[in-house]
């Protein structure tokens, strides 16, 4: 009975590697900036692409790229379940961003080499009738190309954040000071690159060369690669588990099939009962036993005829190490406030949508020979989201932490819940300001519908949105890095891209539902007709407001009685 709950890993006989920390992120931010770059700017026009170059018509280029975001945001799942089972996340961020690659040079080639692209057209030559279409081959290697793109992402983008992580010490309040500032870091470096691709690279592309614009995309993801592979003596390895699923299924299992033994009465301080503490992996985080799900404890308790002589255990589906449980419960506990990140994220993809529609009745004259474009509303998130992250990080978040005492100023859940009410606040202010630029629409009666009214009004909005990045997006990404056992932290990482996912199919079946719903009245247009001075948008705003305060108040029910991960700082 060697291995008991109390006893300690002997580690003063080993001499503990430190962890690198901020030595390692000029590698680590560099190659994801650069990647992010390479990314980002492969999508910025890839609808006008598919249009002008492939000829094809909006809905059949349509249906081509959601099909591709579809499979782009499922396949993190399975790269960040490699990562963590099998291949390392160095190795699969490696073999990804050579897919990545690979797929940009196959985009490219579409562009530079006249076979592999139909004769290009112009957009009145499409609607006559009168282009020559693709063939099966083009579109072969098109797919091709996408197809490598969306394994690059599918490898990096569950994996990039969780080696970061894995770079610090989180059993000190530096290394959990570090991670704070690497997600407020990593962020605001993302959304200057998207402001950058959705610009100076857009710019390219439509007035330049399509080719030099999908061909610097190539040449950054090469530096990229290089930035990354220059870190290697720098980095921490954290070696992959074996597969979480079969971790976890031994750990029901054991637990069902001891169901019938007895568990003392819980207590911090007391643990007479002996529990199977097998040792850790270098650079794994000591749980300590907790009294969540309780009755999970029993797969770790040591029964009669359950140990070898080594103090091994004999069946790994009757006797589970401390550790195994203790990860499970972190899956389980995580499970309602993932599920609660949904919703949060429906004035995200709303964005793109509706209000454009406002802008375009809108007054978008800026300046005497500048007009704002409809779809330029989305740089006014990203820059309050470049301006606003940094602000948080060096001058709110420590007056924050002196002022309460806590470490970063607010908990993870405490900032998410920011992003709550600020989704929520964003949704109510687009609401007022339609109703607002509908009555003055309909006021004046301008014969092209425009409201006297100028659009830095959707700014407000705009910023409300850009909050929601910076406290719930960065805060969630805080949360499922922090609180994931060291094992799963590239799954776990993946299951916020499904969240994104499925707020747009979400996003999808409220407007349908709304759209046939309000479409019933005779006589009446519904409240998301085309022309929204006769629909009523705000309605439709003042809904998604509505679930928003129902799912905070579920957010805020699982957040309080949420406990947070423990960990054995004697070990």
């Amino acid at each position: 009975m060697g291995l008991l709950r109390e006893k300690l890993l002997d580690e003063e006989s080993q001499v503990p590697t430190k962890k690198p920390g901020w030595k390692a992120m000029p590698y680590i931010l560099g190659n994801d900036t650069v990647e992010r770059l390479a990314t980002f700017g492969m999508q910025a026009n890839l609808t006008m692409y598919l249009m002008k170059v492939y000829n094809m018509d909006q809905v059949f280029a349509a249906n081509i790229i959601n099909t591709w975001y579809a499979i782009t945001n499922v396949l993190p799942v399975l790269g960040g379940f490699l990562a963590d089972a099998y291949f390392g996340k160095f190795s699969t961020i490696a073999i990804a961003s050579f897919a990545s690659l690979m797929g940009m040079v196959v985009v490219m080639l579409t562009t530079w080499v006249p076979h592999i692209h139909p004769t290009p057209c112009s957009i009145e030559q499409q609607l006559n009738g009168v282009c020559k279409g693709h063939t099966t081959l083009q579109l072969t290697v098109l797919l091709i190309g996408l197809f490598l793109l969306s394994i690059g992402t599918g490898g990096i983008r569950p994996c990039s954040i969780p080696f970061a992580i894995d770079q610090f010490d989180l059993t000190t309040v530096d290394g959990r000071r570090g991670t704070t500032r690497f997600f407020n870091v990593y962020y605001t470096t993302q959304t200057l690159i998207m402001l950058l691709n959705q610009t100076l690279l857009v710019y390219i592309m439509d007035s330049v060369s399509w080719t030099l614009g999908y061909g610097l995309p190539v040449m950054f993801m090469l530096v990229s690669i290089f930035v990354f592979f220059a870190g290697t003596r720098v980095y921490d390895f954290v070696q992959p588990q074996g597969s979480i699923f079969s971790k976890i299924s031994q750990v029901i299992v054991a637990a069902v099939r001891k169901r019938r033994l007895c568990l003392r009465p819980p207590t911090w301080d007391n643990h007479e009962e002996a529990f199977y503490d097998s040792p850790l992996n270098h650079g794994q985080t000591n749980l300590l036993l907790t009294h969540n799900f309780r009755w999970l404890n029993k797969a770790a308790l040591i029964d009669e005829n359950e140990m070898n002589m080594d103090e091994s255990k004999r069946d790994p589906w009757r006797l589970c190490s401390i550790q195994q449980v203790e990860e499970l419960k972190c899956l389980l506990k995580m499970i309602p406030i993932w599920l609660s990140t949904i919703i949060i994220f429906l004035p995200v993809v709303q964005q793109s949508i509706f209000p454009v529609s406002q802008a375009l009745k809108m007054d978008r004259n800026l300046a005497h020979n500048f007009q704002m474009h409809p779809a330029s509303v989305s740089v006014i998130t990203m820059l309050t989201i470049g301006v606003f992250l940094p602000l948080y990080d060096q001058i709110l978040a420590p007056a924050l932490e002196k002022l309460t005492k806590q470490e970063g100023g607010l908990t993870v859940l405490q900032r998410v819940s920011l992003g709550h009410g600020a989704g929520i606040l964003a949704m109510i202010v687009a609401g007022f300001v339609e109703i607002r630029r509908r009555n003055l629409a309909i006021a004046l009666g301008s014969p092209d519908g425009v409201a006297p009214m100028s659009v830095l009004w959707l700014a407000p909005q705009s910023m409300l949105i850009g909050c929601i990045h910076v406290f719930g997006e960065v805060g969630h990404t805080a949360f499922f890095n922090r609180e994931s056992p060291d094992g799963m932290r590239s799954i776990s990482n993946s299951l916020l891209c499904l969240n994104v996912s499925f707020a747009s199919n979400l996003s999808n079946v409220i407007i349908n539902i709304v759209h046939n719903f309000t479409a019933k009245k005779v006589g009446q247009h519904d409240w998301l007709y085309s022309d929204i001075n006769k629909g009523r948008l705000e309605y439709f705003y003042f809904i998604i407001a509505g679930l928003m305060m129902l799912n905070m108040c579920y957010f805020i029910f699982c957040a309080r009685r949420y406990t947070y991960k423990v960990i054995n700082l004697r070990a």
